[in-house]
């Protein structure tokens, strides 16, 4: 049976065997509904409260701040469209960065249409934003300041407690898509004056459907969603409850070993981009060299496409991606790469390693193994090589 390598832990993690373990009950000897009174629903919700806890413990909030949703992307569209709407006879203008997520991309183009005001900070080669900038941007009408904690594809980290100390001292608000950086990188909102901050549990080896959005307390916001009264009337439906007691587990664990996993997850890392760097000529490590996200690689190899790279390291039972999960079937050159400077055509040949906590040192010996072979002989029946 041929070697499996998965290297994509960026795009979704494992499911931890202990929260599946966890898990499990909630399926059906302990299925009530939450919302109501007898012993079944207080069961679960004994279960989504532990949890709530759990998290707020995690990001240095009140339980009563946290809010579950079913992604990191319905997180972030809470946030900008709740903001904009509840706020627009306040002002009109909401500030982010070119390299956000397509889940804030995208709702930030929504509001365009609707008549609000956008303004796209441009980032260095690095991919880091200027905090001068965010407080050049801000005016009279700004809403909302919205920052990426760690870049989804190039990992760069932003200098998320200046941003948050300079947006505090303009009296608006602050967010924060901390999808990639939660569970691996420490998080704390109060120490970065953070006012809504969007996670997934399935980036932390929790089930995929189930995301936090932590709101600060005496923030007002409109619910994307409305129905019933859950999640104290910020997100209506039913609340999955297996998946929240999941996320519980998933994010206790991933607190709790924190420390270590960085350590050695860099140290993987590490060894990873100097042995492509010294090994294959015409490769750029993407993304800023030491404040990135521990287990985030990206390079840009000249002269092939990294679809081409993608299918035949897959081949070799080796799984990468070119960037985002969220647009790994677009053509079109990656956004975050053409926004630090890469150019275009070497944008395409671009691919993501990511690695975690399964990822083993034989691994990155297997991987820088087979590579080399991998891009010479997609350059030797390249035009562009």
């Amino acid at each position: 049976m041929k070697k499996r390598i998965y290297m994509d832990y960026s795009a979704t993690t494992p499911c931890d065997s202990v929260v599946v373990k966890a898990m499990l009950p909630y399926f059906s000897d302990k299925f009530g509904n939450a919302s109501t009174l007898y012993s079944f629903g207080k069961e679960a919700r004994a279960a989504i409260e532990q949890s709530r806890e759990k998290v707020a413990n995690a990001i240095g909030a009140n339980t009563e701040e946290i809010v579950f949703t079913s992604s990191g992307t319905e997180s972030n569209n809470t946030v900008l469209k709740g903001i904009a709407y509840m706020n627009e006879d306040k002002g009109d203008h909401i500030i982010t960065t070119s390299i956000e997520h397509h889940s804030v991309v995208e709702p930030c183009k929504f509001l365009e249409k609707q008549g609000f005001k956008l303004t796209y900070l441009p980032v260095d080669k690095y991919g880091l934003v200027d905090p001068e900038d965010i407080k050049k941007a801000i005016t009279p009408k700004t809403l909302l300041v919205s920052i990426i904690y760690g870049n989804n594809e190039i990992g760069t980290i932003q200098p998320i407690k200046e941003i948050g100390k300079i947006v505090k001292e303009s009296g608006i608000y602050f967010h924060t898509d901390a999808v990639q950086a939660l569970g691996h990188i420490p998080v704390n909102v109060n120490i970065s004056g953070i006012d809504f901050l969007s996670a997934s549990a399935h980036k932390f080896y929790g089930p995929k459907g189930i995301g936090i959005l932590y709101i600060r307390k005496g923030s007002k916001i409109t619910p994307l969603m409305h129905g019933g009264g859950q999640e104290k009337k910020k997100r209506a439906s039913t609340e999955n409850v297996p998946a929240i007691v999941g996320l519980g587990i998933a994010v206790e664990i991933a607190i709790k070993s924190m420390d270590d996993e960085m350590n050695r997850i860099k140290v993987l890392r590490d060894k990873f981009v100097s042995g492509v760097l010294n090994n294959i000529e015409n490769v750029k490590l993407n993304g800023h060299p030491t404040d990135r996200l521990p287990n985030n690689v990206n390079f840009s190899i000249k002269g092939i496409e990294g679809e081409a790279i993608i299918l035949r390291l897959d081949m070799e039972g080796i799984s990468a991606s070119t960037g985002s999960a969220c647009s790994s079937y677009r053509l079109e050159p990656s956004h975050v790469l053409l926004a630090i400077g890469v150019q275009r055509d070497l944008a395409q040949g671009s691919i993501r390693f990511s690695l975690g906590k399964y990822t083993k040192d034989e691994d990155i010996d297997y991987v820088l193994k087979v590579l080399p072979d991998v891009v010479a002989k997609l350059r030797s029946i390249s035009p562009l090589y």
